[in-house]
C-alpha cells in the first residue's frame, strides 16, 4: 500500500544559529490540505510547543524519528514563495537565522498579539434553518435585516453588524439575548474586504522632457518585466515625484502592484495627499507610527490584492505584493533605510532582491545619491542613471552664501545667530514670507560643563553627555535616563557649571527673543513623540500659521514648502567631525538637501550656511548645488582608503555588562578570525578589537571588530565561521554579538 503521509519541511520559530536549519513533521490526516507553504503551525520541539514556518514538503532521512504537526496557526498563507526566498537570503547574507528574517518579514501580522480580542457576532442556528429563522422574524424588519447581514458576513463586530443593517445596538442585543446571535472571540483583526468603489484620484500632470524620457525607460523595464535598477537623480523641486507615479500607473496597467518607500515618517502625511489624490484607495500606507491594528488592515488589504499602491518607511519593503512590478527608494541616500538594531537589513538591497526575483524594477531617487549608487550607475554599472538636471518650469536653485563663525566671533557677537541671518530672517518677516532654520541637535545644550574642572555630566549607565533640556532637565538620547540640572559640580563643587553647545530649543528660544513677533514652530523628535504631530506641524506651517520652522533632519528633505524663501543653517559642523568615514557624504547630503526646501514657489529662494570650516570641500560643493563635484573628489579618498564603494564592510559588534567579559570575548573573536584567515588570498583587512564610539549604553559595554574585504561573500563567509566556533563555547564565551553587513554608522 503506498505511503500517504506527507511530510512538511518546517523553520521552527527560534532566533539560534544552532538549530537554524530544516525540520521534518508529519502532516496529521485532519490538517491535510491546510498545511501550506507560507503557513504558521504549531510544533512540537523538544519538551516544548513553537510556532514554526512551513516552506514546502519532501522527506526526511529514513533513520530519522518524525514528529506530527500539533496544530495550524494560520488559515492562509502569509508568505509568499517569493517572500519565502527573500527570507532565506537574508538569512545567508545578513547572517541572521531564517526564523528571524521570516519573523521580521511578517511583522505587521504578528504585532498585531498585543492588540485587544474581538467579538465577533454570527448566526446562533445551522445555514439550513435560515429560512426558518428568518420567517419566525417577518413581522420585525430591523431584527430581519441584522440577522441578513449577519448570515453575509459572519466576520462583524457588534457595532459593525448594527451600521450594515443600518439597525440600533439594542436590536443585536435582542437577538443575542435570545439566541440566535453568538459571540466568537477572534485575537486578530479580520481581513476582510471593505464596502465601497476603489476610488481613482486626479489624472497625471503634464510631464517635461526629461521626466518623460526617465518615464518611458522605466515603463519599458515594466512592459518587458524583467529586473532594472535606475538611479533617478534629479536636482530638489525637479519632479522626482511626479515620475514616480507614473512609473506607478504603468505598473498598474499591467496588473502588477508598486512600493514607494519614504525616509521619515514626518514625510508620510505630505506623500500620502499626493499618492490618495492620483490612486484613491488603491493606496495603503505601513510604517511604524500606526497601530499594531491598522497596520495589519493594510497588511491585508495589500496581500488580497485591494491595495496595490504601497506608501511607507523602510519596513513597507516587506509589503506581501501577490505580483510586484516596482519598488521605489525616495531619497535612497539616506541612513535610515538601514535597521539599525538586531536584523541589520538594507531596504534598497532587500528592494533589489525582491525586483530581481519578481522581474521588476527598482527606482532609487535622490537629489544626492549615496556615492555607492552613483558609483554602480557609472559605465557599464549594475544601475541605469537617469538625470532630471532642472527644477520644474526652469526654477533657479537657491543662491547660497556661507558665513564664517569664527570671524562671527571675533567681532564680538557671541550669539548663535549671525548678523546675517538676522537681517535676512527679518526682511522675510516684514515681507511676510517663511523661514527654515535648520540645526540636527534636539535640546537646549549639546552638555553641561563646569568651567573649573572641566568636568562634563554624562550619563550613568551610557558613554556619552547628558544634553541639557528647557527646565533643567539632563536627559540621555540612547537610555531616556534624566535627572535635574545639578547646582553645584558634583566633582569639584564649582557653581560655575553652565551649558554649552546649542540644540533646538535653544534655536527656539534665541528666535523668540530675537524676533518676539515672529510665530514660531520646532519639529524634532521631541515635538512629534505623538501620533499625528508630524502632520500638525507640517499643516500648520503650510497653512501660514507661523513664521519660522525650526528642526533637525526630518525638516531636511522632501518636504514642499512653497512658501519658504529663506534656509539658515545654525551650524554646518554638527555632523562633519562624527567618527565615521561617511561624515564628509553625510553633511553634503543634508546642506543640499535642506537648501532644496527655499525657491520652490514663485519667489527665489536663499540659502545661508554657518560654519567653523568654510573651506571644507562638503560645504563648498554644497554651496554651490555641485553634487559631481563632491564626488569627484571624496571617490579619490575612499578608494586611497579601501573604504566602499572600493571594498565592503562587516562590524561585529560585542556587548556585555561586565568589562572584563567583553574583553576575553573579543580578543578570543579576533584570534580566531585570524586563524580563519590563514590562506584566504583575497584582500582582508581586520580593524580592532577597539571600543565602539559609544563604549557603553544601558550599563552595557561595548567593542566592535570591522572587517575589510573586495568581496562580501568572503566577509560572509569569514564571520559565518566565526561565529560557528564562539557559539560552540558557550555559556563560556558570554558576549553578545550583533553582526551588521554593509554598516552605515559606527556608533
Amino acid at each position: 500500500m503506498e505511503n500517504t503521509v506527507q511530510f512538511a519541511e518546517i523553520i521552527v520559530d527560534i532566533n539560534a544559529r544552532s538549530v537554524d536549519r530544516v525540520f521534518h513533521y508529519a502532516v496529521p490526516a485532519e490538517l491535510k490540505g491546510q498545511v501550506k507553504p507560507g503557513v504558521r503551525v504549531l510544533v512540537p520541539f523538544g519538551k516544548r510547543r513553537l510556532a514554526g514556518y512551513v516552506l514546502g514538503f519532501g522527506y526526511p532521512q529514513q533513520d530519522i524519528k518524525v514528529r506530527e504537526i500539533a496544530g495550524i496557526i494560520d488559515r492562509e498563507p502569509v508568505l509568499t514563495e517569493e517572500l519565502l526566498e527573500v527570507a532565506l537570503w537574508m538569512a545567508k547574507n545578513y547572517l541572521c537565522s531564517t526564523a528571524e528574517a521570516l519573523a521580521r518579514i511578517i511583522a505587521p501580522r504578528l504585532g498585531v498579539k498585543a492588540t485587544r480580542t474581538i467579538r465577533l457576532l454570527k448566526p446562533a442556528f445551522p445555514a439550513g434553518k435560515s429560512q426558518e429563522v428568518l420567517n419566525r422574524l417577518r413581522h420585525a424588519p430591523k431584527q430581519t435585516a441584522v440577522l441578513q447581514q449577519a448570515l453575509l458576513n459572519q466576520q462583524l463586530t457588534r457595532k459593525e453588524l448594527a451600521a450594515a443593517a443600518q439597525a440600533s445596538l439594542s436590536t443585536v442585543d435582542t437577538l443575542v439575548r435570545a439566541g440566535l446571535l453568538e459571540t466568537e472571540i477572534s485575537h486578530l483583526p479580520n481581513c476582510r474586504e471593505e464596502s465601497g468603489a476603489v476610488h481613482v484620484g486626479d489624472s497625471a500632470t503634464r510631464l517635461n522632457t526629461d521626466q518623460a524620457k526617465a518615464v518611458r525607460k522605466i515603463s519599458q523595464t515594466l512592459t518587458e518585466q524583467r529586473f532594472g535598477v535606475f538611479l533617478l537623480y534629479g536636482v530638489t523641486g525637479s519632479g522626482k515625484t511626479e515620475v514616480y507615479l507614473n512609473a506607478i500607473s504603468s505598473a498598474l496597467a499591467m496588473g502588477r502592484q508598486a512600493v514607494t518607500m519614504v525616509p521619515e515618517i514626518s514625510l508620510t502625511p505630505q506623500m500620502i495627499a499626493l499618492f490618495r489624490a492620483r490612486f484613491g484607495s488603491q493606496v495603503a500606507v505601513l510604517h511604524s507610527g500606526l497601530s499594531g491594528r491598522e497596520r495589519y488592515k493594510e497588511w491585508c488589504r495589500v496581500k488580497e490584492g485591494r491595495a496595490p499602491v504601497v506608501l511607507g518607511t523602510r519596513s513597507a519593503v516587506f509589503a506581501p505584493l501577490p505580483a510586484p512590478g516596482l519598488f521605489i527608494l525616495d531619497e535612497e541616500h539616506e541612513p535610515s533605510y538601514k535597521q539599525d538594531a538586531r536584523l541589520r537589513y538594507h531596504a534598497r538591497e532587500v528592494a533589489i532582491k525582491r525586483a530581481h526575483l519578481a522581474g521588476a524594477a527598482v527606482i532609487l531617487g535622490s537629489a544626492t545619491p549615496s556615492l555607492e549608487s552613483w558609483f554602480r550607475a557609472g559605465s557599464g554599472g549594475l544601475y541605469k542613471l537617469l538625470r532630471l538636471p532642472h527644477r520644474i518650469n526652469k526654477k533657479p536653485l537657491p543662491q547660497v552664501s556661507v558665513i564664517d563663525i569664527r570671524k562671527e566671533m571675533k567681532d564680538g557677537n557671541q550669539g548663535i545667530f549671525s548678523r546675517r541671518l538676522v537681517t535676512a530672517i527679518s526682511d522675510r518677516l516684514k515681507k511676510g514670507q517663511q523661514t527654515i532654520l535648520f540645526l540636527n541637535r534636539r535640546g537646549y545644550a549639546n552638555f553641561l560643563m563646569c568651567r573649573e574642572c572641566g568636568h562634563v555630566i554624562k550619563c550613568n549607565h551610557c558613554d556619552i553627555s547628558l544634553t541639557y533640556h528647557q527646565g533643567g532637565v539632563l536627559r540621555c538620547h540612547y537610555c531616556n535616563y534624566s535627572v535635574r540640572r545639578p547646582s553645584i559640580c558634583p566633582y569639584c563643587g564649582s557653581r560655575y557649571i553652565h551649558p554649552f553647545g546649542a540644540g533646538t530649543q535653544k534655536v527656539e528660544k534665541e528666535a523668540s527673543q530675537l524676533f518676539p513677533t515672529a510665530r514660531i514652530l520646532r519639529m524634532d523628535s521631541d515635538t512629534t513623540a505623538h501620533k499625528g504631530a508630524h502632520e500638525k506641524i507640517i499643516n500648520a506651517f503650510k497653512q501660514g500659521k507661523a513664521d519660522i520652522l525650526i528642526g533637525t533632519q526630518m525638516i531636511a528633505k522632501g518636504l514642499n514648502l512653497p512658501a519658504v524663501t529663506l534656509v539658515g543653517v545654525i551650524n554646518a559642523d554638527t555632523s562633519l567631525f562624527m567618527p565615521d568615514f561617511r561624515a564628509a557624504e553625510r553633511t553634503f547630503q543634508l546642506l543640499t538637501q535642506v537648501a532644496g526646501r527655499t525657491g520652490r514657489g514663485q519667489l527665489p529662494g536663499e540659502v545661508l550656511i554657518q560654519t567653523y570650516n568654510p573651506e571644507h570641500y562638503s560645504i563648498t560643493a554644497a554651496a554651490r548645488h555641485d553634487v559631481e563635484g563632491f564626488y569627484s573628489v571624496e571617490l579619490p579618498l575612499r578608494k586611497s582608503m579601501h573604504y566602499p564603494p572600493f571594498s565592503y564592510l562587516a562590524r561585529l559588534l560585542f556587548t556585555h555588562a561586565d568589562e572584563v567579559e567583553i574583553s576575553k570575548g573579543t580578543i578570543l573573536a579576533k584570534e580566531t578570525l585570524d586563524k580563519i584567515l590563514v590562506g584566504y588570498d583575497n584582500f582582508i583587512e581586520i580593524l580592532g578589537p577597539a571600543p565602539a564610539p559609544l563604549s557603553r549604553i544601558r550599563g552595557h559595554f561595548r567593542l566592535q571588530i570591522v572587517i575589510k574585504g573586495h568581496h562580501r561573500r568572503d566577509l560572509r563567509d569569514i564571520i559565518g565561521q566565526c561565529l560557528d566556533y564562539l557559539q560552540k563555547l558557550r555559556p563560556a564565551f558570554k558576549p553578545a554579538i550583533n553582526v551588521d553587513i554593509n554598516p552605515q554608522g559606527m556608533q
